[in-house]
């Protein structure tokens, strides 16, 4: 995959579990696990912009284009 999703490195620097963020924005453990690990084909921009709301971050924070 040529993006690359960082939201662990996001999830560090704001010190929130999966659990917290998940509870915040409402959507599901499942569905931000497989996010984090870039098993996702497609996001939401409601979703996106829940949890660059509740990280405080810019979605080019969480999204990467990585030339391969």
């Amino acid at each position: 995959m040529a993006i690359r999703i960082n939201l662990d490195v996001e999830l560090a620097k704001s010190k929130m579990s999966l659990t917290e963020l998940s509870e915040r924005v409402g959507v599901s453990m499942t569905n931000l696990s497989l996010l984090k690990t870039g098993k996702v084909k497609a996001i939401r921009f409601s979703t996106l912009e829940a949890i660059c709301r509740e990280l405080g971050c810019q979605p080019g924070d969480l999204l990467e284009y990585v030339d391969r």
